[in-house]
């Protein structure tokens, strides 16, 4: 559903959003058709989506398959209303989850946010009961480097509420008894800063900066 106020330039880019998080969603359903149950599934936005794991993973000595099911644009919201077609239906040995920075960027309210990812992780623990679920740190961002790409308009997105939510889910992690990992060592400057060259809009990672989390996450795959 497409807000009232919003420009008719805005309402097409909203317009376009949606249609390319269904078309992804009708990619993945059909991918599930053929893909193997107990393996590992990726999910989360863009910062899991982009992340190449799917190609890595051919030069890795896994015992398991990685699926990637990030689908950019979304919030814990969307995760939540297509959980069976995202990690569900896979029936995974492990989960990897990273969402929400998109929340926090939209205005959600927190308690909104806190809300839907509680909601995710007790789905997970009613439904996959045997499943290794592991909840991820947000990744740092480049605040110079957003507000150059983005005309200097303010986003809610900031490293210290990253950092204030990554806390948050750590806390949930804790609470439904699954871990919560921090796989950023590496990705950030002495400022807390995501590197420069790490980053094409200073929220998303080129390949180079996913070589630095796959390095970090290697030993819980």
């Amino acid at each position: 559903m497409i807000e009232k106020g919003f420009s008719n330039g805005e309402k097409e880019a909203v317009a376009q959003l949606q249609q390319r998080e269904m078309d992804v969603l009708r990619k993945y359903v059909k991918a599930n058709k053929s893909a193997l149950p107990d393996q590992i599934v990726f999910a989360g936005s863009s910062l899991m989506e982009m992340f190449p794991i799917e190609k890595m993973q051919q030069n890795l000595e896994l015992k398991q398959k990685i699926y990637n099911r990030g689908v950019s644009g979304t919030t814990t919201q969307f995760l939540l209303q297509h959980i069976d077609e995202l990690v569900l239906d896979l029936q995974p040995a492990k989960i990897f989850i990273n969402i929400g920075s998109n929340d926090i960027d939209f205005g959600i309210s927190e308690k909104t946010f806190i809300s839907n990812y509680a909601s995710i992780l007790q789905t997970f623990q009613q439904k996959l009961p045997q499943t290794t679920v592991y909840t991820m740190a947000y990744y740092p961002m480049n605040p110079t480097i957003q507000a150059a790409k983005n005309n200097n308009q303010n986003s809610a997105r900031s490293n210290e509420r990253l950092a204030q939510a990554s806390q948050q889910v750590a806390q949930l992690a804790d609470k439904f008894g699954y871990e919560f990992i921090n796989v950023n060592d590496g990705l950030a400057d002495e400022n807390g800063d995501l590197l420069p060259k790490l980053t094409f809009d200073g929220v998303h990672m080129f390949p180079a900066g996913y070589e630095i989390v796959l390095k970090n996450m290697y030993r819980y795959l």
